[in-house]
């Protein structure tokens, strides 16, 4: 199939996790033998930031504003036999709108922030996907499972509405035999709604524990933000850092955005990275957590300051080790961007099976 995405980033990691998903699952598209451009708006903070600029398994072009990328790509659009567009693009509503009158194949909306979604839709501030776009796009991809789906078709009138959980690439993420560096570490953009859990699972520990050792690593943290002096800084870890990141850590934990938590199902980019390492994770809790990885055995849950305490001073070394490793084994059997790429494709067919394509040559899925 020739598949044109339009996302937030595919070029640079700076700030979002986007870019990490985009490029394990175009890689792993084109392996399955479909043609592939990425269409990417071109801005100042991902021009600074560029960690990937090219990449052998997809096409590439920046554009700089809505009007170029109607000028230059809307024979690239008409003809590609599905245009995926993604959350966060910017003006993204406007390339919804451009997309469904352009193309003559499947046009699909991939929604990495699904509960942010629709909480910015209930005020009324989503500028990327509005509800009359939801009703018309055949098919809507969520990161989020669970009622969430049900949701998006019951009460957004979307046709169909599919789980597209985020996965991990197994070539990147791995154990190495590297020495442990930090206790407890975490990997994570600052936001206001998830800094409380980053207080209670790692500033607090560390205050609690002034010889443990910990990080954080992520950028826009607020300047006046008051950092325990056990927890180190790194400003900003590029993809090709993460594995050396994980594997050095005793623990990682994992804290979730307060959207994703109220609808569950959602998990992250780096819950499966850190998994795919083999180092055992502490997540705070969350409906469906389960379904992706067994509680106690693949994975450990904190609730209080005092818990994640108990699992950095008491939980055995052997015990940790085959924590880590369970939970590697779950997601090479059921979270990598193959799976994911192979998931993709039954839905496209689905879709097109229930859609009419305005077009007569679309190659089969």
């Amino acid at each position: 199939m020739r598949i044109v995405v339009l996302g937030l980033s595919i070029t640079s990691s700076w700030g979002n996790g986007h870019a990490t998903t985009y490029r394990a699952l175009l890689r792993e598209l084109a392996g399955r033998g479909h043609a592939l451009l990425f269409l990417e708006r071109d801005v100042p903070w991902y021009a600074e930031n560029r960690d990937a600029p090219k990449l052998p398994y997809a096409e590439i072009a920046l554009y700089g504003s809505l009007e170029e990328l109607k000028r230059r790509h809307a024979e690239d659009v008409r003809r590609a036999d599905a245009v995926i567009v993604g959350s966060y693009v910017p003006d993204g509503a406007a390339v919804g709108e451009w997309v469904l009158a352009t193309a003559q194949g499947l046009a699909v909306f991939y929604d990495i922030d699904t509960p942010v979604t629709l909480s910015r839709l209930r005020r009324d501030d989503c500028d990327y996907v509005t509800r009359g776009l939801i009703r018309r796009y055949p098919l809507y991809l969520s990161f989020t499972g669970g009622p969430t789906l049900q949701r998006l078709e019951r009460d957004f009138g979307s046709p169909m509405a599919r789980p597209l959980y985020c996965a991990v690439d197994p070539k990147a993420y791995h154990p190495e035999n590297v020495p442990v560096k930090w206790d407890l570490g975490y990997i994570g953009t600052y936001s206001t709604d998830r800094q409380p859990s980053l207080d209670k699972f790692l500033f607090r520990p560390a205050e609690a524990w002034p010889t443990g050792r910990f990080v954080v690593a992520g950028p826009q943290y607020p300047d006046d933000l008051r950092w325990p002096g056990n927890v180190e800084r790194v400003h900003h870890l590029p993809p090709a850092g993460h594995r050396r990141f994980y594997n050095q850590q005793r623990f990682t934990l994992n804290v979730t955005r307060a959207d994703m938590i109220a609808a569950g199902y959602s998990p992250s980019v780096r819950l499966f990275e850190a998994a795919a390492c083999g180092v055992p994770i502490v997540s705070d809790a969350w409906a469906g957590l389960e379904t992706f990885f067994e509680i106690g055995s693949e994975i450990l849950v904190a609730r209080s300051t005092d818990e994640m305490l108990d699992y950095l001073h008491h939980l055995p070394t052997a015990r940790g080790r085959a924590i880590g490793e369970a939970a590697r084994n779950r997601v090479l059997a059921q979270h990598t961007a193959a799976h994911r790429a192979a998931e993709l494709e039954g839905f496209l067919r689905e879709a097109l099976h229930n859609h009419e394509p305005r077009t007569a040559h679309l190659a089969p899925v």
